[in-house]
């Protein structure tokens, strides 16, 4: 298995994931918040042909991570999988794209399932949307855990996280950088701090100490935000846990260039 980020932050959400459990190679897509045109050029960077696709995973209908998915997926007869909540939520967008309902698949948030030979792991996760979760993603040899936009982990989150190859970890704001950041309302700062909101890099350091690490080698900080985190600030947060293999395997996804291809 292997995946890449084409990009995370507020502006827009994809994460790319290829294996190869049978005679050919599956691949998905973890959200879509880029313009369909941005996402195949994002696509086709990476070395992937749209229509080679075979499903995008949604994880909720915020539009930095579903902005893309439908026109995306009617263009290429990409299959879609999202909860209930989600469906209910994404109605206009779904309207917009037009003849899409084919292509949606429906699951049940507390129930893994299969897609293409890949294992999925639905992860409720409490952040303020309507039925949002995360994934791990298991090919059966490894298995990768893709944790953003969730407000603080949960004693679920935790044990769903254990015994992964690689995590994507959220790691959205700084505490202090935000708390100082005059362009952001006090509102939309407690929106982000509480506990629906987003992973500050404490917080996101705490699910790292409290998960099973014993397979984990490859750990990306995502969705940082450009106006109140920094790279370094993210990495060194998270290299307190991982102590002296930090260095290795720690990377950090940013908003324009995602990171390329990681080999799990």
């Amino acid at each position: 298995m292997r995946f890449a980020s084409l990009g995370s932050g507020s502006e827009g959400n994809a994460l790319l994931i290829e294996s190869s459990p049978g005679i050919r190679a599956t691949r998905v897509l973890i959200d879509c918040g880029f313009g369909r045109r941005e996402a195949e050029r994002r696509l086709r960077a990476a070395g992937v042909e749209p229509d080679s696709l075979d499903a995008i995973l949604v994880t909720h209908e915020h539009a930095d991570h579903i902005g893309g998915v439908f026109r995306l997926a009617r263009a290429h007869g990409i299959a879609v999988y999202l909860t209930h909540g989600t469906l209910r939520a994404a109605a206009p967008m779904i309207a917009a794209a037009g003849a899409i309902e084919p292509l949606l698949r429906v699951f049940d948030s507390h129930r893994d399932f299969d897609c293409a030979g890949l294992g999925i792991e639905p992860v409720p996760v409490p952040h303020d949307a309507r039925e949002p979760v995360q994934y791990v993603i298991d090919d059966g040899r490894r298995r990768l855990g893709v944790l953003t936009d969730l407000g603080q982990g949960t004693p679920h989150v935790v044990r769903a996280l254990a015994r992964l190859d690689a995590l994507v970890l959220e790691c959205n704001h700084d505490r202090e950088l935000l708390a100082g950041n005059p362009r952001y309302p006090p509102a939309l700062k407690r929106r982000i701090t509480g506990p629906w909101g987003h992973l500050d890099n404490r917080e996101a350091a705490r699910i790292l100490a409290a998960i099973d690490r014993s397979r984990l080698h490859t750990v990306v900080a995502a969705h940082l935000s450009r106006h109140n985190n920094r790279p370094e600030l993210a990495r060194a947060a998270l290299a307190a846990v991982l102590h002296a293999d930090a260095d290795a395997m720690i990377r950090v996804a940013d908003q324009d260039s995602g990171i390329g291809w990681v080999a799990i």
